[in-house]
């Protein structure tokens, strides 16, 4: 029990590293866009490019062995459905929030509710990948096809930079061997944690290695920091990208169980174990803080991302926070019994009260 603890410990500890990461580039570059400059988290964020999003996905297929062998009903409802749920509901928010109170125009709003059911709206591509990955990843495990050859298709995606014009099949094409990888090398990844936790003077070593490696294939010729987006040198060719990223999820998930050591880096692991109700909402306050806090004065580009940053974390919290203390808007963090498959758990029962499932 004690190592199960400790093994969701760093798991959490890297999710809250990769929501921080996420927030913190869209805070990054929505004020760059806003002031016209740069700032500190975009120098961050440049140098975390590589793995920012790869690492993210990788932590989402960790745990995959332990349900993908289910029945696909169930599988379905828990890794599917499940997803699919959350961004639909979560979609709608932030459409007519964003677009039909944004804008003032219903019809624009409608068209993109539409739209949003075969190209996934904004910031939440990630949760409607996750559940394409998922079914895939079933997909691949019911055919009986080999990690060695799902992985070498998934790379070949990947390096071969698909453009169809379709951003669900282009991100699908970009991200997926990185969700699978997680699934097939869960085993070496968790041998890495424990070797680091065993030999943490090593595990420093290599990770400021990496870390030298990666800023100045990063940082090498080609590279630009722009106010919306950044530019990578070197990191940028096909394969090397690819390697650069698979280096970064297994150097940020030794980070992650380094710092899960430390009684200080609690709220680190606490975060992670909500990133997902970070991930849902945090776009809907950014816009409202950003604009409230340049009116106000604030323009230099690194506090204002800095200030951006923190209110887009912490409000989505506040929001769970309430939900949890009045027991008034569930839905939008647990799963309803009717947003279940039938008789799967959690479903709703004849003459049982409804459930739900959370979330995270």
């Amino acid at each position: 029990m004690a190592d199960n603890a400790q093994r969701l410990n760093w798991v959490d500890t890297a999710k809250g590293l990769s929501i921080l990461l996420v927030v913190m580039m869209h805070s990054a570059f929505g004020v760059g866009e806003l002031t016209g400059g740069t700032g500190v988290l975009h120098w961050i964020i440049a140098f975390a490019t590589p793995f920012r999003m790869p690492e993210f996905f990788a932590i989402s297929g960790l745990f995959l062995s332990l349900v993908v062998a289910r029945d696909w009903k169930p599988y379905a409802d828990r890794r599917v459905v499940h997803y699919l749920y959350f961004y639909a509901v979560w979609a709608l928010i932030h459409i007519v929030f964003k677009v039909g109170l944004g804008t003032g125009d219903p019809a624009t709003a409608l068209n993109y509710l539409v739209w949003a059911v075969v190209e996934p709206y904004g910031v939440l591509w990630f949760i409607y990948l996750l559940a394409a990955f998922s079914a895939a990843a079933k997909l691949l495990h019911t055919l009986r096809a080999p990690h060695w050859l799902a992985l070498g298709l998934g790379a070949a995606l990947q390096i071969g930079s698909v453009h169809t014009g379709l951003y669900a099949v282009d991100q699908f094409a970009a991200y997926f061997v990185y969700f699978y990888a997680g699934y097939a090398l869960a085993p070496l990844l968790f041998k890495l944690v424990a070797w680091a936790d065993t030999t943490p003077v090593m595990a420093l070593a290599a990770i400021a290695a990496w870390a030298v490696v990666n800023a100045v294939l990063v940082f090498s010729p080609g590279f630009a920091v722009l106010p919306g987006q950044i530019d990578m040198g070197l990191a940028a060719q096909p394969g090397l990208h690819l390697l650069l990223a698979l280096a970064g999820t297994a150097a940020l998930c030794v980070i992650a169980s380094l710092l899960s050591d430390l009684p200080a880096m609690d709220w680190l692991r606490w975060l992670g174990s909500k990133s997902i109700v970070v991930y849902l909402a945090f776009a809907i306050p950014m816009g409202a803080f950003r604009a409230i806090l340049f009116k106000l004065g604030v323009s230099d580009t690194s506090v204002l991302s800095v200030l951006v940053m923190a209110a887009s974390v912490t409000t989505p919290l506040l929001l769970y926070w309430a939900v949890q203390h009045t027991s008034h808007g569930k839905f939008l963090f647990e799963r309803p019994a009717w947003a279940h498959l039938p008789g799967t758990p959690g479903a709703r029962q004849p003459r049982e009260q409804v459930s739900a499932t959370p979330a995270e």
